[in-house]
């Protein structure tokens, strides 16, 4: 059985995805599409344009272009834009590295992705020179010892450098798909313009609108929903580089932000943090979740406590990144929404398609789906079939209407004497409990059971874990209920929200 989107297909345009946000940019060069929230300090579409074309101008100057490859390790700011699309428009490919990363692990990236330039900016200096390996550092900005920015800048160049947009791969974000290390991606230009494309056309962004982005760029979900289909819609973002919940807070009241895009860790913290109430967040209509799925019950928190409609979305990198959405104007509780246009899907178990309301693995279809993953052939193969379905690796049910809704990831499921219990389930319950902050669930082997639920816990002031267990128990089915809850200060997470399981202690 093969899931349709309800809605009609989007166009293939053929274009870059540079040339489809320059689209988005036309018509009026002083208006100001990109602002860095902590300084206020502003960046024209006509500069940003401008900015591009001579990166871009300056990158084919050094010889810089089709098969090579660009780093950047940068927070958001408002020259990412610049760099990204520089890269883009030069016909080169860029990988983006999360900013927190060690040096070791850019090396990695660098090395692996085959980089030969790395841009980042004056505060990462040191961990760029001790992973560089050689490689030129340029800095957003001036440092002693790097090449600025400025320094690349050369004529700018007019038109896109050629492209084949189906094949020419122009971003390698790095992930770790269904299972393993972190792999490099491999995204298309069509794949970036279709999914800019396919969440315009359901889920929408008004022109002249802002957003709040503290979702990094390095990371696909900014990356595509907030940087590029803002961008290519006509609207602005105001760039966070980190997430911090005043400040947050301020920038959406103060640009009267009609979408909150975000991810479930700030939902626990709009759904119970006392400052919320402080704002004036009244020209939010849309809380928009997506990177880890979002309890019903925090979601009704948010939507209630501000006024607006809690929704979900769905993807990964490997999709990039978004293959289920919930349209505009619409909710359903605990689903993700509904299948975007020019997208298939298939809910599979055993090797078979599963009906409605029965649970199994999401295969999605479309054109955004990845290329592949980057010289590693043995992981492609495993996640893409020969007719092009990708294997999400996350456990999903569709209801009778189309609606999508994740359960878990299919490794993390936790077999109780052969009954599976979803991580994510017992999260939500916790997350329901007042004397609960944040939450976090993993399996570890117990001799009888095969395996049992575990917690931990980031209690709230006067938390008591037998308090904890009774709420818990008033919700879940016994063999649900966590063996051990342990107290800790935070819960491991990566940069776009994701819960990282394997960090807990077991």
């Amino acid at each position: 059985m093969i899931y349709q989107s309800p809605y009609p297909p989007i166009p293939l345009t053929g274009e870059s995805i540079t040339e489809r946000v320059f689209r988005g940019l036309e018509g009026d060069p002083d208006r100001v599409v990109l602002i860095d929230g902590p300084s206020g300090r502003e960046m024209t579409a006509g500069a940003l344009v401008e900015g591009v074309r001579r990166l871009a101008g300056g990158l084919r100057s050094r010889g810089i272009g089709q098969g090579d490859v660009v780093a950047i390790l940068a927070p958001n700011c408002p020259e990412y834009a610049v760099v990204f699309h520089g890269v883009a428009y030069a016909g080169a490919t860029v990988t983006t590295i999360n900013p927190t990363y060690t040096a070791p692990e850019v090396a990695h990236q660098l090395e692996d992705s085959g980089a030969t330039l790395l841009v980042t900016i004056p505060a990462f200096l040191e961990t760029a020179r001790t992973a560089a390996g050689g490689r030129e550092i340029v800095v957003i900005g001036e440092a002693e010892g790097a090449t600025p920015l400025s320094a690349l800048m050369g004529a700018p160049l007019q038109v896109q450098v050629p492209v084949a947009a189906e094949t020419d791969v122009v971003v390698l974000p790095y992930s770790s798909g269904t299972t393993g290390l972190p792999k490099g991606v491999r995204l298309t230009h069509r794949n970036l313009v279709a999914n800019v494309d396919q969440m315009l056309a359901m889920v929408c962004c008004d022109a002249g609108t802002w957003s709040v982005g503290f979702l990094p760029f390095f990371h696909i979900y900014g990356q595509t929903v907030l940087m590029n289909m803002h961008l290519a819609a006509g609207a602005g973002v105001v760039t966070m580089p980190r997430f911090d919940l005043e400040q947050f807070l301020t920038l959406a009241a103060k640009y009267r932000t009609p979408t909150l895009y975000s991810a479930p860790p700030v939902a626990v913290a709009l759904a119970k943090h006392p400052m919320v109430a402080g704002f004036d967040l009244s020209c939010v209509d849309r809380f928009f979740s997506g990177a880890a799925p979002l309890g019903g019950e925090v979601g009704d928190a948010v939507a209630a406590r501000i006024g607006c409609l809690s929704v979900q979305g769905y993807g990964m990198t490997e999709m990039s990144p978004v293959s289920h959405a919930t349209p505009r104007g619409q909710a359903r509780k605990g689903s993700v929404g509904v299948t975007l246009p020019s997208t298939e899907c298939r809910i599979v178990v055993d090797g078979r398609d599963a009906g409605p309301g029965e649970a199994g693995e999401l295969w999605v279809r479309g054109p955004q789906v990845m290329a592949g993953y980057h010289n590693r052939p043995e992981a492609t193969a495993d996640t893409l079939t020969q007719d092009g379905w990708l294997k999400t690796g996350d456990l999903a049910e569709v209801d009778a209407e189309g609606w999508v809704f994740i359960r878990d990831r299919l490794k993390e499921l936790i077999k109780v004497k052969g009954f599976q219990v979803a991580p994510a389930e017992v999260e939500e319950a916790l997350l329901t409990c007042p004397m609960v902050k944040d939450a976090a669930v993993r399996g570890v082997p117990d001799d009888e059971a095969g395996e049992v639920p575990v917690a931990f816990v980031v209690p709230a002031e006067g938390a008591d874990e037998a308090a904890i267990r009774e709420h818990l128990a008033a919700r879940l089915a016994h063999y649900k209920l966590p063996r051990r809850i342990s107290f800790i200060e935070a819960i491991p997470k990566s940069a776009s929200g994701k819960i990282l399981r394997r960090m807990l202690p077991v």
